[in-house]
């Protein structure tokens, strides 16, 4: 996988457009914020007379719009140059580098994920962490972009990562070589009758390659004694999302009727609904057990296919809450080298649910045991909500009350030690395929009542 800039970990494109010159419509704006205008106007002259080292007219230029988008959320950002082609890389390219989804946060690096197989992976990088220093530099308050540039570089060449994990005492330093990280948004396994699909990030076609994963699954288990599989695990896990045609392709792959995602915006023309049987016919599991991993990094395009398939009655959601990002950007280009990615609406679960904020909710909530840094990675997850700007859910949720059930549940008290004896390295992974193995032939595990 790739290394992503700016808020690659909630990002959602939805549409690629070009931006035509308006004039009238810039006229009107003059005639109503004419003082505004001006003011703007002023400081700059001023910066241009009187800073104290002489600054170019596009670091001004360009800092103005940065300010202006910034302003809005999160997610809306001006894109030129570097950061431009990395979000082209992320839609369907590759480079050499580590295999990290970062975000910026509060002036720091933060991690979102590693992404599986990466070199970044094998080096022990988990999501949440924190990168303090870059091959001894440190990386605060800086452009995330000189960070993403940092790591970046030939295969084989190493580069030194300072890390301050939550549950840690201290920082340390972990070296990891960098590799050509190929998009591998889709992997598959069988574990013996159950067959397992992560889906990483969703890309171009990844529907299709699900469905490719379905079909060679089948395939496996037909040369078994078992002869057919006894269920379906679809892997969100730290999965940060992507295209929107492709969430909706994904969850249209196993239903085969009723709505699928909504979205709604100020403009009339970003008010869509998207139903099932657009894409695929049919359900390509017909009925079978379905269990769907969600965590706290799952985030957009993977909650809408959550919320679909949960509100559809056709998969148990297990897991953690997810992200909580429930807006749609457009991509929007301004010219070859220059694009604004721009909050344009907000999309809703068949129900009429807004992910915003709250998140996916699971059916079954099963915490990582296996991990032993997992809760207090967990306690100090950081969300939509907890990101400065974000957009506000019409129904005014609170954190607090969407995590008032803190009773420990009997059935999760074993220790990571107790789990790496038994072998078990992915305990929420092996919950649900143990889920799915004591309900074989009982297709009312994927109707959540």
């Amino acid at each position: 996988m790739k290394f992503a800039p700016l808020l690659r970990a909630t990002m959602l494109v939805s549409a690629v457009a070009l931006l035509p010159t308006a004039t009238a419509g810039l006229a009107a704006v003059d005639a109503r914020s004419g003082p505004q205008f001006g003011k703007l106007l002023a400081i700059y002259q001023l910066v241009k007379d009187n800073y104290v080292d002489q600054v170019s007219d596009d670091k001004l230029l360009k800092g103005a719009i940065d300010g202006m988008l910034a302003s809005l959320d999160p997610h809306s950002t001006y894109l030129d140059g570097p950061s431009l082609q990395r979000i082209e890389t992320m839609i369907d390219g590759n480079y050499t580098g580590l295999g990290l989804s970062v975000v910026e946060e509060d002036g720091a690096v933060k991690v979102v994920s590693p992404f599986k197989g990466s070199p970044a992976e094998k080096a022990g990088i988990k999501a949440g962490d924190f990168i303090t220093h870059l091959d001894g530099t440190l990386y605060f308050e800086r452009d995330l972009d000189e960070a993403v540039a940092k790591m970046r570089g030939p295969a084989g060449t190493p580069i030194r990562l300072t890390i301050f994990r939550t549950g840690r005492d201290a920082p340390f330093d972990v070296t990891v070589t960098r590799g050509v990280i190929e998009l591998e948004p889709v992997t598959h396994e069988l574990k013996g009758d159950v067959g397992v699909i992560s889906v990483n990030e969703f890309s171009r076609d990844v529907g299709k390659d699900v469905n490719i994963a379905i079909n060679d699954l089948k395939a496996q288990v037909a040369k078994t004694p078992q002869g057919k599989l006894a269920g379906l695990v679809l892997d969100l896990r730290s999965n940060p999302g992507g295209s929107l045609d492709e969430a909706v392709a994904l969850s249209d792959l196993f239903l085969d009727k009723g709505d699928i995602v909504s979205q709604r915006g100020r403009v009339a023309s970003e008010n869509q609904f998207y139903r099932a049987e657009t894409m695929f016919k049919g359900d390509a599991i017909k009925g079978m057990p379905m269990i769907v991993l969600i965590d706290a990094g799952s985030a957009s395009a993977s909650e809408i296919v959550a919320g679909a398939l949960q509100d559809q009655h056709r998969a148990v959601i297990m897991g953690e809450r997810s992200f909580g990002k429930g807006s749609v950007q457009s991509l929007i280009g301004l010219d070859k080298t220059s694009a604004v990615k721009l909050t344009t609406a907000r999309y809703f679960t068949p129900s009429g649910h807004s992910v915003q904020e709250g998140g996916i909710d699971p059916d079954i909530r099963v915490p990582q045991l296996s991990d032993p840094d997992a809760k207090a990675r967990a306690d100090r997850a950081v969300r939509e909500s907890d990101l400065r700007g974000h957009l506000i859910n019409e129904a005014s949720l609170d954190d607090k009350e969407l995590e008032t059930d803190k009773k420990d549940d009997p059935r999760f008290t074993a220790t990571p030690e107790d789990l790496k004896k038994q072998g078990i390295k992915d305990f929420q992974l092996h919950y649900a395929i143990q889920t799915l193995d004591r309900t074989a032939g009982r297709p009312a595990l994927a109707a959540r009542k």
